[in-house]
């Protein structure tokens, strides 16, 4: 088994092995991951933090050993709570990196960040200012940063910054957690899941107080919710169908 870390600002994880093929996510700095197979210009790695497979292009691989990984996997982590910010490369070179990329790991690319932030969980209460972090960034499928991030990439890396694990997928994440019966019951840092005409859970945001849901939905954006589910405020009708809420933390 061979490993890697994410040494680059963003790197697409593709569905196949082709450079038009659907992004399907995003290795971020600091993400570490196990190398499952190799080609000739495509590897096919499993990301250490929420088990997403994909291929990226081996140029966009910085290798570890095994050692390395297993250290990594033992420490703390901490993430850039910064819109934007920067890792010092040789000669004072900077490499800019995004909100939500992990900076303790650093010192294995021999990488001097402009801090490191102490790694902790967060209190619920935490979750609602980092989410509106991300606000109007674009929708992108596959995305993970305020330049371009889907629904279920939106609520992994809000939870993911306050020191939470969110698998990446939309259905994935609605297998975590407590379902609650009402909205009455939920508090801001819930997850609200909806689904589609077929029933398939296809969306997924995080209520705010006062019956208001953060959300990924052409940008990142703030609409009403309610039984039915999101009051879209600039088309003036529902856009999704509440399917359940689920209480993570």
């Amino acid at each position: 088994m061979q490993y890697g870390l994410g040494h680059l600002s963003m790197v697409s994880l593709r569905l196949t092995p082709q450079e038009d093929a659907e992004m399907i996510s995003q290795v971020l700095y600091g993400d570490h991951f196990k190398i499952k197979e190799s080609r000739k210009e495509w590897s096919r790695i499993q990301l250490s933090f929420d088990r997403c497979e994909g291929w990226v292009k081996n140029t966009q691989i910085f290798k570890i050993s095994e050692e390395i990984f297993q250290k990594i996997e033992q420490q703390n982590a901490s993430y850039a709570s910064d819109f934007i910010t920067h890792v010092c490369l040789k000669h004072d070179i900077l490499l800019p990196i995004v909100l939500g990329s992990r900076l303790d790991i650093a010192p294995f690319l021999s990488h001097t960040p402009e801090e490191i932030p102490t790694a902790s969980k967060h209190e619920k209460s935490n979750l609602t200012p980092t989410a509106l972090l991300y606000l109007n960034s674009p929708y992108l499928k596959g995305g993970k940063s305020p330049f371009g991030i889907d629904n279920s990439g939106f609520t992994q890396m809000v939870y993911k910054i306050n020191g939470y694990s969110l698998l990446r997928t939309t259905a994935e994440q609605a297998t975590q957690g407590e379902p609650l019966s009402f909205i009455e019951e939920s508090e801001p840092g819930d997850l609200a899941f909806f689904d589609n005409s077929e029933g398939i859970i296809d969306h997924v945001g995080i209520i705010l107080e006062d019956n208001y849901i953060i959300h990924s939905y052409g940008y990142v954006r703030i609409d009403r919710l309610d039984h039915t589910g999101i009051f879209n405020s600039t088309n003036r009708r529902y856009s999704h169908q509440l399917r359940v809420i689920k209480k993570i933390i």
